[in-house]
């Protein structure tokens, strides 16, 4: 076959013309290839040395991750913290958006836009949660142990924050109240998107009920943005960490409440063991991955 010989002039000609989309895209490039890339592969590295910050790092294969899953019997206790965070507010976080965006698309515009800015500040105020502090304050003037005691229902004040029994409940009620922020504006602008010749269309090929709109136009309709707000939800339910943090301190009672992303904080930045560190957030980003193409696939099983 003979080789074209226009060919290298056709590829430096498709180059200078797209030379300013290059150009432009090339800051974004820069900054994700040194903070997003560069890191990911240098905890990925990292995690099979030992690494203390002051000496210099001494490679010990698969020590950290047996450590990790098998000596450290606290960060299984942790492990199992997140998944139970991450199972019941991930899912939960994420039906929840939906359903009160699907709730609050068939008022009107103005009275829309205020109750949609009411659901939304929450968390548009990073430290929002802090009422629920003083309201399961672990003395008489917290608002749960003095409505309680006023009623009658408690002789003395209850220690919420303090007893493994209810700190949990309460930090996934906090949870789910202040982390479906953006998924909830992401299936509002959703919702406002879709065509309303396609429910025409579908009156007139046979739904007749909301149910039958939803699961054949709605759904396969707002497919992206749905996986938009479930990859929200994923690293929101997978990285909590300043709630329980705030309400039962670090560490918690018996680590009821402590989360991955609070211990690998204090692996790295308290006790300076960034190989050990390394190897956690590793686990932590696997864990996070394959969550997300899990949930990749089953939107893409529901929109069709």
């Amino acid at each position: 076959m003979l080789k074209n010989v226009n060919e290298p002039n056709r590829t430096h000609s498709s180059f200078r013309t797209n030379l300013p989309n290059y150009i432009l895209l090339a800051p974004f490039v820069i900054l994700f290839m040194c903070f997003t890339v560069i890191p990911i592969v240098s905890s990925v590295v990292l995690s099979f040395f030992n690494f203390d910050m002051i000496n210099m790092p001494s490679f010990i294969a698969f020590d950290n991750y047996k450590r990790m899953l098998v000596g450290d019997k606290s960060f299984l206790v942790i492990l199992k913290n997140t998944i139970i965070l991450a199972v019941i507010t991930g899912p939960l976080g994420f039906m929840f958006a939906f359903v009160l965006a699907w709730f609050l698309n068939e008022f009107r515009p103005a009275v829309r836009t205020v109750l949609s800015f009411m659901f939304y500040a929450p968390s548009l105020v990073g430290n929002a949660f802090f009422i629920w502090q003083v309201a399961f304050s672990n003395d008489s003037y917290g608002y749960a142990n003095s409505l309680l005691l006023s009623i009658g229902a408690i002789s003395e004040p209850v220690q919420w924050l303090k007893n493994a029994e209810y700190v949990m409940p309460i930090v996934i009620m906090v949870q789910l109240w202040q982390g479906m922020g953006v998924s909830f504006l992401a299936n509002i602008s959703g919702l406002q998107n879709i065509n309303d010749e396609m429910y025409e269309a579908g009156a007139i090929d046979g739904i007749r009920n909301r149910w039958q709109e939803l699961w054949y136009i709605t759904l396969p309709s707002m497919k992206s943005m749905l996986m938009f707000s479930s990859v929200m939800q994923i690293a929101a339910a997978f990285s909590i960490s300043a709630i329980p943090k705030t309400l039962a301190g670090y560490p918690s009672v018996n680590n009821s409440v402590d989360t991955v992303v609070s211990y690998l904080a204090d692996v790295g930045n308290v006790k300076y063991e960034l190989g050990y560190a390394s190897a956690i957030s590793v686990l932590l980003f696997a864990m996070m991955f394959l969550t997300r193409t899990f949930v990749a696939k089953l939107l893409n099983k529901t929109g069709k």
